[in-house]
Protein backbone atom coordinates (compact mmCIF):
# COMPACT_ATOMS: atom_id res chain seq x y z
CA UNK A 1 0.00 0.00 0.00
CA UNK A 2 1.40 3.40 -0.98
CA UNK A 3 1.71 6.19 1.53
CA UNK A 4 -0.16 9.44 0.93
CA UNK A 5 3.04 11.19 -0.18
CA UNK A 6 3.91 8.33 -2.55
CA UNK A 7 0.43 8.48 -4.06
CA UNK A 8 0.78 12.23 -4.57
CA UNK A 9 4.18 11.75 -6.23
CA UNK A 10 2.76 9.05 -8.49
CA UNK A 11 -0.19 11.24 -9.48
CA UNK A 12 2.17 14.14 -10.16
CA UNK A 13 4.36 11.92 -12.35
CA UNK A 14 1.31 10.70 -14.26
CA UNK A 15 0.25 14.30 -14.78
CA UNK A 16 3.75 15.19 -15.95
CA UNK A 17 3.70 12.21 -18.33
CA UNK A 18 0.37 13.43 -19.74
CA UNK A 19 1.79 16.90 -20.28
CA UNK A 20 4.93 15.40 -21.79
CA UNK A 21 2.87 13.20 -24.12
CA UNK A 22 0.82 16.21 -25.19
CA UNK A 23 4.00 18.20 -25.76
CA UNK A 24 5.59 15.44 -27.85
CA UNK A 25 2.46 15.07 -29.98
CA UNK A 26 2.01 18.83 -30.39
CA UNK A 27 5.64 19.29 -31.43
CA UNK A 28 5.34 16.53 -34.02
CA UNK A 29 2.07 17.93 -35.37
CA UNK A 30 3.60 21.40 -35.52
CA UNK A 31 6.56 20.01 -37.48
CA UNK A 32 4.10 19.01 -40.23
CA UNK A 33 2.54 22.48 -40.49
CA UNK A 34 4.30 23.34 -43.78
CA UNK A 35 3.02 20.14 -45.40
CA UNK A 36 -0.48 21.56 -45.64
CA UNK A 37 0.68 24.20 -48.12
CA UNK A 38 1.49 21.47 -50.62
CA UNK A 39 -2.09 20.20 -50.51
CA UNK A 40 -5.20 21.25 -52.37
CA UNK A 41 -7.74 23.09 -50.26
CA UNK A 42 -10.08 20.14 -49.65
CA UNK A 43 -7.13 17.94 -48.64
CA UNK A 44 -5.66 20.71 -46.52
CA UNK A 45 -8.92 21.01 -44.59
CA UNK A 46 -9.04 17.26 -44.03
CA UNK A 47 -5.37 17.18 -43.01
CA UNK A 48 -5.86 19.94 -40.46
CA UNK A 49 -9.02 18.29 -39.13
CA UNK A 50 -7.22 14.97 -38.63
CA UNK A 51 -4.36 16.61 -36.79
CA UNK A 52 -6.62 18.71 -34.60
CA UNK A 53 -8.60 15.60 -33.64
CA UNK A 54 -5.34 13.94 -32.61
CA UNK A 55 -4.56 16.89 -30.34
CA UNK A 56 -7.99 16.70 -28.68
CA UNK A 57 -8.25 12.95 -28.02
CA UNK A 58 -6.72 12.01 -24.65
CA UNK A 59 -6.33 8.38 -25.72
CA UNK A 60 -4.37 9.38 -28.80
CA UNK A 61 -2.22 11.74 -26.75
CA UNK A 62 -1.41 9.00 -24.27
CA UNK A 63 -0.65 6.52 -27.05
CA UNK A 64 1.63 8.98 -28.84
CA UNK A 65 3.53 9.52 -25.60
CA UNK A 66 4.16 5.80 -25.18
CA UNK A 67 7.31 6.26 -27.22
CA UNK A 68 9.83 8.94 -26.50
CA UNK A 69 10.26 12.08 -28.57
CA UNK A 70 12.66 10.34 -30.98
CA UNK A 71 9.75 8.21 -32.21
CA UNK A 72 7.17 10.98 -32.32
CA UNK A 73 6.57 10.73 -36.08
CA UNK A 74 5.92 7.00 -35.84
CA UNK A 75 3.57 7.61 -32.92
CA UNK A 76 1.67 10.25 -34.90
CA UNK A 77 1.36 7.92 -37.89
CA UNK A 78 0.03 5.12 -35.68
CA UNK A 79 -2.50 7.51 -34.13
CA UNK A 80 -3.65 8.59 -37.60
CA UNK A 81 -3.95 4.97 -38.73
CA UNK A 82 -5.92 4.12 -35.61
CA UNK A 83 -8.18 7.12 -36.22
CA UNK A 84 -8.82 5.99 -39.80
CA UNK A 85 -9.51 2.41 -38.77
CA UNK A 86 -11.96 3.58 -36.14
CA UNK A 87 -13.80 5.62 -38.77
CA UNK A 88 -13.79 2.67 -41.20
CA UNK A 89 -15.26 0.40 -38.52
CA UNK A 90 -17.98 2.94 -37.72
CA UNK A 91 -18.87 3.23 -41.41
CA UNK A 92 -19.02 -0.56 -41.78
CA UNK A 93 -21.42 -0.77 -38.85
CA UNK A 94 -23.55 2.04 -40.26
CA UNK A 95 -23.70 0.44 -43.72
CA UNK A 96 -24.59 -2.94 -42.20
CA UNK A 97 -27.41 -1.35 -40.21
CA UNK A 98 -28.74 0.42 -43.28
CA UNK A 99 -28.63 -2.81 -45.30
CA UNK A 100 -30.49 -4.60 -42.53
CA UNK A 101 -33.18 -1.89 -42.46
CA UNK A 102 -33.46 -1.99 -46.24
CA UNK A 103 -33.90 -5.78 -46.21
CA UNK A 104 -36.54 -5.49 -43.50
CA UNK A 105 -38.45 -2.81 -45.40
CA UNK A 106 -38.35 -4.91 -48.59
CA UNK A 107 -39.53 -7.96 -46.68
CA UNK A 108 -42.44 -6.00 -45.20
CA UNK A 109 -43.52 -4.59 -48.58
CA UNK A 110 -43.46 -8.01 -50.26
CA UNK A 111 -45.23 -9.57 -47.30
CA UNK A 112 -48.28 -7.32 -47.54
Amino acid sequence: MLSFQDEQKEQQQQGDNGDNSRSILNKEIDSWSNFEYALREENRLLFNKMLSECKENEGYIKAAGSKDEFFSAESLFMVLILQQQKMINELIVEISERKKKLRLSRYRTTDT
